[in-house]
């Protein structure tokens, strides 16, 4: 039962499906005057995850291949051979995504809808199928899948137009390449093992870590935009710790690179993140519960 579990979450890469999930909640709550119903939220989040699964899964099945090349991902379900190939596979994630559209729909209207796909559609099509393997920009276009998550939960509650949602989504796209930029230097061996064109691994020392080094600084100072729209204290203060943290260990990671700084960076870039959410929720707190 356990290993069934275990198996579950990894083919549907709950972890980055829980992250994707709660940048939808955060996109739901940082409109100025909006306050979701407890069910909207559940059904949406849960919706969130079932796209997000669903390309995630996806993305296992069609890269069990290249995934027995890398240390990091050959025990990965289908590459592991826990799973085995068949056509019913993506029958099977096709149905859990039109599942998740119809409840991101019935919770957040069509244009909520539209905002889920395209998340899911970035990641499982254009990422995963096109640009991985063709194009260093891979997963600068990848980040776009979570910029469509905080954007479907602001247009659940009516404010995707709103200062603060764009902000947050913009965001979320510029964090996404420095966080795997990260790893992808920490692993630079694993990827060229696997021929994928990760920055770190086509690129200078001096062209990657400066890459790495303006899109933190450019995310940190954009994050901080909505306190002139009259975000509160909480917001600010976990914006700003979270941002100098990432922001400085980006600096160590230009200045001396190497695979423990290169780590030390991608944990900063996971801190940052969940500060910057857990600003959202404080400050929505303070704003509607307090």
């Amino acid at each position: 039962m356990l290993a069934a579990i275990r198996t579950t979450c990894s083919l549907l890469k709950l972890r980055i499906g829980v992250a994707i999930a709660a940048s939808a909640l955060a996109g739901m709550v940082a409109g100025k005057d909006v306050s979701p119903g407890f069910g909207q939220i559940v059904i949406l989040l849960i919706a969130v995850l079932g796209a997000s699964g669903a390309a995630g899964a996806f993305n296992h099945y069609y890269e069990r291949e290249l995934d027995r090349r890398m240390a990091r991902t050959r025990s990965r379900p289908f590459a592991s051979g826990r799973l085995q190939p068949s056509a019913w596979w993506p029958v099977a994630f096709a149905i859990l995504l039109v599942a998740s559209l119809l409840l991101a729909a019935a919770a957040g209207g069509l244009l909520s809808s539209l905002f889920v796909f395209l998340g899911a559609f970035t990641y499982g099509i254009v990422y995963t199928v096109w640009l991985k393997r063709q194009s260093v920009w891979n997963i600068v276009i990848g980040g776009l899948a979570g910029s469509f998550a905080v954007l479907a939960g602001a247009a659940a509650v009516g404010s995707s137009l709103e200062p603060f949602p764009i902000a947050l989504a913009i965001v979320l796209f510029l964090w996404t390449p420095p966080h795997f930029w990260s790893l992808a230097a920490a692993k630079r061996e694993d990827y060229a093992a696997a021929g994928i064109p990760m920055l770190p691994g086509v690129t200078s020392q001096p062209v990657w870590t400066s890459a790495i080094l303006l899109h933190t600084l450019a995310l940190v100072a954009i994050s901080l935009v909505p306190l002139w729209y009259g975000q509160g204290w909480a917001y600010g203060v976990c914006a700003t710790i979270g941002g100098v943290w990432f922001l400085w260990k980006s600096l160590l990671l230009f200045l001396a690179p190497g695979q423990r700084t290169a780590m030390a960076n991608f944990f900063a870039s996971l801190i940052q993140l969940t500060l910057l959410i857990l600003g959202v929720g404080l400050d929505y707190l303070a704003r509607y519960v307090g």
